[in-house]
């Protein structure tokens, strides 16, 4: 077997011929086999966009409250050790190593059963979180919901944050398929958090007929802003003089809500104090969503990577002061609708610095050029990298500029690489 992380983490990228294959029969076969069970509440969060801030919020909150907390996220920007995070703190990678081996272990037994990456990685995270006495794990999905690796696990609470076109070669065409999918994270008489006001019918009906307790964002919780501060309500009542997340951007608020709503329906096997949720909402923190680097010129971080999240970062971008030009490092999958990502933005950027991911899938600088040609933008320049695209920025912005680095988790985990190398220079 491997005997490091980096060995592993090849490995496991060999051992199914798909990237992606949805479905839950292997890992429930393999999980089946290791022995898995659960033994702490469970709370399992899906969506198109905002379910990693539900999720960094939940951690946040739980350990403000004194709890021994797990979390299972992806994908990751510099390392495979962000996914597993035990009270906070990325996994060690002898733990890992050791989850994975045990997985490998299990799966061979079984005659001819492959998992795909993710698959691997989410068995192993429950491996590393079986051995920690955890009080509670918090799940993100990671692609749909209903046939997603993840789903093979028994959540106490299934959160659906905001539902929108992604993914579409996967889990359908239009909202009310992707709604569907979604909604497959639900289980009857398990409560079930819906941060989206208006959720697809598909979505409304499923949650009736296995007989979730649906609780919906705008009807049965929400909020109110007020003046530095902001107004939760919900059927437990109403909180006010809360202080906003630590979080920014205008979505914030719906996903600072969406917890609470979580909270609240799990207030009888995991009760939260008002102070511990108001100081989890303080200090939570989450790279790359809409992340705001010290120093001028201002340097903006964002994955959106799809129309809704581009538009919510143009919005974003808008109530920022003024900056007389802003530098866009831009780089996509092609599997994305890209004309409709440059359509949210193109107000907003006045260079575009187009440039080409690692991998098979990415779009490449020279069709993200055309594609913005044919959406009436003509300052743009094609790079090798993120990295290269934003070390040009860097050499020309001006101080009262800004420089936004958007597309793809792959296009700010490069930019992030570059950072952290220039701080290193600096040491």
């Amino acid at each position: 077997m491997p005997d490091s992380l980096q060995g592993w983490l090849a490995y496991i990228e060999q051992q199914h011929s798909q990237t992606i294959a949805l479905g839950l029969d292997r890992v429930l076969a393999v999980s089946h086999a290791l022995g898995q069970q659960k033994t702490c509440p469970v709370v399992m969060v899906a969506g198109t966009n905002g379910k990693g801030s539900v999720c960094a919020m939940l951690e946040s909150v739980f350990l403000c409250a004194g709890y021994r907390v797990g979390l299972y996220t992806s994908p990751h920007f510099l390392d495979y050790n962000e996914r597993v995070r035990i009270n906070g703190v990325p996994c060690s990678d002898e733990k890992l190593c050791h989850a994975f081996a045990r997985v490998e272990v299990a799966r061979a037994a079984l005659e001819d059963t492959s998992l795909t990456y993710f698959e691997f990685g989410t068995l192993a995270a429950w491996e590393v979180f079986s051995a920690e006495a955890l009080d509670v794990i918090v799940l993100e999905i990671g692609l749909g919901g209903r046939l997603d690796a993840v789903n093979a696990f028994e959540p106490d609470c299934s959160v659906v944050t905001g539902i929108d076109l992604d993914h579409l070669d996967f889990l359908g065409t239009d909202r009310e398929q992707i709604g569907f999918e979604k909604a497959g994270i639900f289980r009857t008489a398990k409560a079930a958090i819906c941060g989206d006001i208006n959720p697809p019918k598909t979505l409304l009906d499923h949650a009736k007929k296995i007989g979730a307790g649906l609780k919906v964002s705008g009807q049965d919780f929400g909020f109110m802003k007020q003046e530095q501060q902001w107004q939760y309500w919900s059927w437990q009542g109403k909180r006010s003089g809360l202080a906003h997340p630590a979080l920014r951007g205008s979505m914030q608020l719906f996903n600072a809500s969406t917890v609470l709503a979580a909270l609240d329906a799990l207030r009888d096997l995991l009760p939260v104090a008002m102070q511990d949720v108001r100081r989890g909402l303080m200090e939570v923190e989450l790279p790359g969503r809409f992340q705001l680097l010290p120093g001028r010129p201002a340097v903006v971080l964002d994955v959106a990577h799809n129309p809704q999240a581009a538009a919510i970062l143009s919005e974003n971008l808008s109530n920022m002061a003024y900056h007389p030009e802003t530098w866009a490092v831009f780089g996509m999958l092609a599997d994305k609708d890209i004309a409709a990502v440059i359509r949210a933005m193109k107000k907003r950027v006045t260079h575009w610095l187009v440039c080409t991911l690692p991998g098979p899938r990415s779009a490449t600088a020279s069709a993200l050029n055309e594609m913005l040609q044919a959406e009436g933008v003509t300052s743009i320049i094609e790079f090798l990298s993120p990295s290269k695209a934003f070390e040009y920025a860097g050499e020309r912005a001006k101080e009262d500029d800004r420089i936004v680095a958007f597309g793809s988790f792959l296009t700010v985990a490069d930019v992030m690489r570059s950072l952290a190398l220039q701080s290193d220079r600096h040491v």
